[in-house]
């Protein structure tokens, strides 16, 4: 078939035009987010008046809403906003009753961070906030409906988070001195944490995850890899502390890709009534879901039907009989459907991209490359459309993280490649999570060594394919990609015509010391680990031989940096002193700034605009991409 016609930027990076669906509790209504003055807001509909008109309960004009939830008793919804990508998050709350009220912020302290937990009173939730000191989060109830934020827990300074049972037990984590994960209970008439179980810190690189208390609350189930390489889910007895099996796959990981993208389901299924556990999500490739229970073994096998994806994001009414799914999918976005489980009935309710043609796109395909150490590194190739797979400019799409991972799923940034002339090559290198603890652990002081390696020896399998042409390869990514970008452009100069650093890392060490005060005492069993502690000196001197910043006599490859300027994370200094180090020598380098934007772009002008520009980079650099 001939190529397809050439998408615009505007239209691959659109804010959805529907997404996020969830049905109320009480199972009448249907919200979703959809955009009000280009910036996503939440919408909600009558289940029974599809065709209606729907009604719009937020008027947040400035920043796009990426997380809302129903309250229990389908009153309020409950909503997460920061300020220009600052990640100091506030709990809002929308009103359906009055719509035209917007949004009530409930946390309203400035500066301070807050996230929400619902309590099985339906008027109460329970909510986290940092606002006594930044560097603690402390435990309040709040009633919904006035605001009122009782403290329920001071954090005595040693709990990293908090999790609530239904009926408001309070559970934590922490990180001891030697960096082992440990797992307490709060314990209200002494107002001190018990501990409950330690696990060996090496092995939870991102702490416990999934973590969620069992309904009754004598039990918390948690994603276990003690003595075994693979991640699955036991019930940890929060009295003794004793691990009981729960499910298990003998091979897959269990996705835990929505710790990272909000847009992705949980890995745990729970009745949305009880709280009981109905089914885990699996990953390699693609996604599993074990069902264990029989009545929703039931419901997934007739959802899996509706769609040749994988099944993303769920609700159900309190009577598990009216259901919403999303799907996840490489070339259908965003398809979601209404289904009835009493009568079999379904609904197309929308796609989040109606404007792309599924034919247009380019199929995501999994493949396995053998690292020069002989492990097995799953990614994903992605080939244009009516373009012969033969000697094709190709783009290296690298991951952040580093403790994440690629996954099947419609991408905008891939599509816009392919559909550009370009083949897209993702590497799931070693320290990526889901491919076993001994895969991730394999990073360990690895960080512009094997890890680069790996993504190296992807790129000279793309070539030895045939795929890709050697002299036209360019190498993307965010966060640690972007990182893994500059480490490319410095230790591996001449295999690069183009490189984009998008939010990325270019001192170590800097990186490690101006993280937010919150995270930076819990370091030990992740970026200590991996890479280092700078108040070390031979640590020091080894993290800054890593560092891009300190070779950046080495950079001759057409290199664009792209920064928020709210960015916590990863903050401005980190790419005003690697452009400034380049332009001081001489170097040609494109800068963009965003002035509203933190760790990763949300508003849809900005998105747009800067994929504008990476298009108009890669087709400079990279000879004979399609135009635009």
């Amino acid at each position: 078939m001939p190529p397809p016609e050439l998408l615009s930027v505007d239209d691959l990076f659109a804010p959805p035009a529907r997404a996020q669906a969830s049905i109320s509790p009480d199972g009448t209504r249907i919200a979703y987010l959809a955009p009000w003055r280009d910036r996503l807001n939440i919408w909600i509909q009558d289940v029974d008046d599809l065709d209606g008109e729907p009604q719009r309960i937020t008027a947040d004009s400035t920043r796009s809403i990426i997380y809302y939830e129903w309250t229990r008793d389908s009153r309020w919804l409950l909503y997460l906003q920061d300020t220009g990508g600052d990640e100091n998050w506030h709990v809002f709350r929308a009103d359906p009753q009055d719509p035209e009220s917007g949004g009530v912020d409930l946390t309203p302290f400035p500066g301070a961070m807050a996230a929400h937990e619902l309590l099985g009173d339906p008027t109460k939730a329970m909510v986290y906030s940092n606002k006594r000191t930044p560097t603690l989060m402390d435990a309040y109830e709040l009633d919904i409906a006035t605001g009122e934020l009782t403290m329920v827990a001071k954090n005595p300074g040693t709990g990293a988070g908090w999790l609530s049972s239904s009926n408001g037990d309070l559970f934590s984590t922490a990180l001891t001195a030697d960096g082992d994960v440990e797992l307490l209970q709060w314990e209200p008439r002494t107002e001190t944490l018990r501990s409950i179980v330690t696990f060996d810190g090496r092995d939870y690189t991102m702490g416990l995850y999934p973590i969620v208390v069992t309904p009754d609350g004598t039990g918390i189930w948690i994603g276990s890899n003690d003595g075994t390489d693979r991640t699955r889910i036991v019930r940890v007895d929060v009295i003794t502390g004793e691990q009981t099996h729960v499910d298990s796959h003998p091979v897959y990981d269990v996705d835990t890709r929505a710790s990272v993208f909000t847009t992705l389901a949980e890995p745990l299924i729970r009745d949305r009534r009880t709280g009981d556990l109905l089914g885990v999500r699996y990953l390699l490739e693609r996604q599993v879901i074990q069902p264990l229970d029989p009545h929703f073994a039931a419901v997934l096998a007739n959802l899996e039907k509706l769609s040749d994806g994988d099944v993303n994001v769920l609700s159900s009414d309190l009577t598990g009989r009216r259901w919403v799914v999303s799907f996840t999918h490489d070339r259908e976005a965003g398809m979601t459907y209404l289904y009835d489980h009493d009568t079999g009935d379904s609904r197309l309710l929308f796609g989040s991209h109606p404007q792309l043609d599924p034919e247009a796109l380019a199929a995501m395909e999994p493949v396995t490359i053998r690292s020069r150490d002989g492990l097995d590194l799953h990614g994903y190739l992605t080939l244009p459309v009516g373009v012969p797979p033969k000697d094709l400019p190709m783009v290296l799409l690298v991951h952040g993280g580093p403790w994440a991972r690629d996954g099947w799923m419609f991408t905008p940034p891939v599509q816009l490649l392919a559909n550009r002339g370009y083949a897209v090559l993702q590497v799931n290198f070693r320290g990526s999570a889901g491919f076993g603890k001994a895969f991730t652990k394999a990073a360990v002081g690895e960080f512009a060594g094997k890890m680069h390696d790996d993504l190296i020896d992807g790129v000279d399998w793309a070539v030895e394919q045939g795929y890709a042409d050697p002299k036209r390869i360019a190498i993307f990514g965010g966060s640690y990609g972007g990182y893994a970008t500059l480490v490319g452009v410095t230790f591996t100069p001449d295999v690069f015509a183009a490189a984009v650093d998008y939010v990325g890392i270019a001192d170590l060490s800097n990186f490690m010391r101006t993280l937010p005060e919150i995270a930076r005492p819990h370091l030990a069993n992740n970026w200590h680990l991996f890479v280092g502690n700078p108040d070390d000196p031979d640590q020091m001197a080894d993290m800054l031989s890593r560092s891009p910043i300190t070779k950046v006599d080495q950079i001759r490859t057409p290199l664009l940096v792209i920064q928020g300027a709210n960015d916590v994370r990863v903050v401005q200094a980190e790419s005003d002193n690697l452009v400034e180090a380049l332009r001081a020598r001489g170097v040609k380098v494109e800068y963009m700034i965003k002035h509203d934007e933190g760790h990763g772009f949300v508003n849809p002008d900005n998105v747009i605009d800067m994929y504008k520009t990476v298009d108009r980079f890669l087709a400079e650099h990279l000879g004979e991409g399609r135009k635009s």
